[in-house]
């Protein structure tokens, strides 16, 4: 994905009074740890999170084409089967990425009560980037990077919602997505090279495995770079104009549960990622990402560099965006 910047200045400030004037309410939300428990709907653990991450980061780096890609993308079928998924659709393709590479990808999608009409959609990438942009040596920058956080967080995130619907019916329609080759784009001139990131969206946008006269989900959330340490997530701008009730929710959502000093309830920065193409197709998402982080006042430190490992990833974060994200869903059979 790729930063816009707006703003910047501007967001650094509000960050600051967020997190500062947050902290007191924060203390006085979460209670005692049986009030904290008696607003947890399910059982989400940042335990099992991490773990799916750390066997994510076992195979290696997840390029598509590689076999540390092809391993991942079976894990993630067999942990969705195992969890008594209602269906799970592979989609297998090949897209063309920006510099002629030829990409075998594959989306995955998990559903749970799918003859339910009204659904929601929850979606992570799972493929990492092939080059670490960021490092300081060509020879560091040519290696392909581990993504625990930048592809792994946010699978891992998802995979432990998973197993919560099989314990706890969600009774909604709730549609599972991990989407490929989101990573493979061109990082020269970001806006003019917007297509060529998530590239499995685009594709899985124009192959929607709904059934004809099926509604579409009436929102997405995107989960990406939400295992940071200390991670903050300031409500992304495009977010904001294109899916503002859903954005409100969340944020709403995650101070009644105390985490209002994760969540911070101001805008953050631009972001070109899945969710821009999922708006487009016609379902108004959320970009639940870290934009404003302290130290580089953009994405995480790790982003695109080889410390995007499991001695970065934060189970405090993980435990906030996982059991903000199951309470909103849960919520949702009232709505």
């Amino acid at each position: 994905m790729k930063y816009l910047g707006a703003l910047l200045t501007m967001c650094l400030g509000l960050a600051a009074l967020s997190c500062g004037g947050n902290r007191t309410a924060n203390a006085a939300a979460e209670g005692t740890p049986t009030e904290l428990k008696a607003r947890l709907m399910g059982d989400f653990r940042a335990d099992s999170a991490y773990a799916h991450i750390e066997r994510q980061v076992s195979f290696g780096p997840r390029v598509p084409g590689s076999e540390g890609h092809h391993a991942c993308r079976n894990y993630i079928i067999n942990t969705l089967e195992r969890y008594a998924a209602d269906t799970v659709i592979v989609q297998d393709a090949e897209v063309t990425a920006f510099n002629g590479d030829r990409l075998p990808i594959t989306n995955i999608m998990a559903s749970y009560n799918p003859d339910t009409q009204r659904r929601i959609l929850l979606l992570a990438h799972w493929d990492t980037r092939p080059w670490a942009d960021l490092e300081n040596t060509r020879e560091l920058r040519e290696k392909p990077i581990l993504g625990a956080n930048d592809g792994g967080s946010g699978v891992g995130v998802l995979l432990e919602i998973a197993r919560n619907f099989q314990l706890i019916d969600p009774e909604i329609g709730v549609d599972l997505l991990f989407v490929d080759a989101e990573d493979y784009g061109n990082s020269t001139g970001f806006v003019e090279n917007t297509e060529s990131w998530c590239l499995g969206t685009q594709y899985w946008t124009e192959h929607m495995p709904y059934k004809e006269g099926k509604l579409l989900p009436a929102y997405g959330v995107l989960l990406d770079m939400v295992g940071g340490k200390d991670a903050r997530f300031h409500q992304e701008m495009f977010s904001i104009q294109n899916a503002p009730n859903v954005t409100n929710k969340i944020w709403a959502e995650a101070a009644i549960l105390g985490y209002d000093d994760v969540f911070i309830p101001s805008q953050g920065g631009a972001v070109t990622d899945d969710h821009i193409f999922l708006h487009k197709a016609g379902i108004p998402t959320v970009d639940v990402i870290e934009t404003v982080n302290e130290h580089t006042g953009t994405f995480p430190p790790t982003w695109h560099t080889h410390a995007d490992n499991m001695d970065n990833i934060d189970k405090h974060s993980l435990e906030a965006v996982g059991r903000t994200i199951l309470n909103v869903v849960y919520k949702e059979k009232n709505s």
